[in-house]
C-alpha cells in the first residue's frame, strides 16, 4: 500500500473513531442521563449513564483534582502524542491491521481524554454487559475502540516471524 494511502487510511479511521464516540456520548448525555437503565437481550446489554473521573473502573476517582488531571489527563495525551509520532515514523512498515489497530488505541484515547479536558475529569459512560450478577463496569465507545486496538496489536505482533526462520533470512 503506498504510503500516502497510509496516512489517509489512518487519519480518516481515527477521525471516524472519535466521531462514533463523540456522538454516542452525546447520545448518552440527551437520552440516558436521567432515565432509567434500558435492558437488552435479556439484561446482557444495558445502556446506562454514569460520569466516571477515574481511570478504567474508576481506578483514581479519589485523587485530589490537580494530581488527578496530571495522571489521567497530560501523562496519557503525551503517551498517545508519543505513540502518534512513533505510528507516523514506522507508517510504511506497518501492516494494514496494525495500522487499524494504532488508530484505534489513539482514537480511544483521544476521546476519553477530551472528555476529561472539557467536562472537569469526568468520562461520560454508558454501556454494560453482563449475565445475572456478573457484569463489566460501564463503558464507552472509546473504551471499546482502546480495548479492540490492544487486541489487534497482540494478534499483528504474535503473527511477526522472529528469528532465523523468518522469511527474508531463508535462502
Amino acid at each position: 500500500m503506498k504510503h500516502w494511502v497510509k496516512i489517509l487510511l489512518f487519519c480518516f479511521a481515527c477521525t471516524a473513531f472519535i466521531g462514533c464516540d463523540r456522538v454516542t456520548k452525546r447520545l448518552a448525555q440527551e437520552h440516558l442521563m436521567f432515565s432509567e437503565p434500558k435492558s437488552y437481550f435479556h439484561d446482557t446489554f444495558r445502556f446506562e449513564y454514569a460520569e466516571n473521573t477515574g481511570a478504567a473502573l474508576s481506578v483514581g476517582d479519589q485523587l485530589p483534582q490537580k494530581i488527578s488531571f496530571w495522571l489521567l489527563s497530560i501523562v496519557p495525551l503525551t503517551i498517545l502524542i508519543a505513540l502518534f509520532v512513533y505510528v507516523v515514523w514506522q507508517l510504511n512498515n506497518f501492516s494494514t491491521l496494525k495500522l487499524l489497530s494504532f488508530s484505534l488505541v489513539i482514537a480511544g484515547g483521544l476521546g476519553n481524554i477530551t472528555d476529561r479536558i472539557v467536562y472537569d475529569r469526568h468520562v461520560t459512560d454508558f454501556m454494560n454487559l453482563g449475565i445475572h450478577n456478573v457484569r463489566t463496569g460501564i463503558f464507552n465507545v472509546a473504551d471499546v475502540c482502546i480495548s479492540a486496538g490492544l487486541i489487534g496489536l497482540l494478534i499483528a505482533f504474535a503473527n511477526k516471524p522472529k528469528g532465523l526462520l523468518r522469511p527474508d533470512n531463508i535462502g
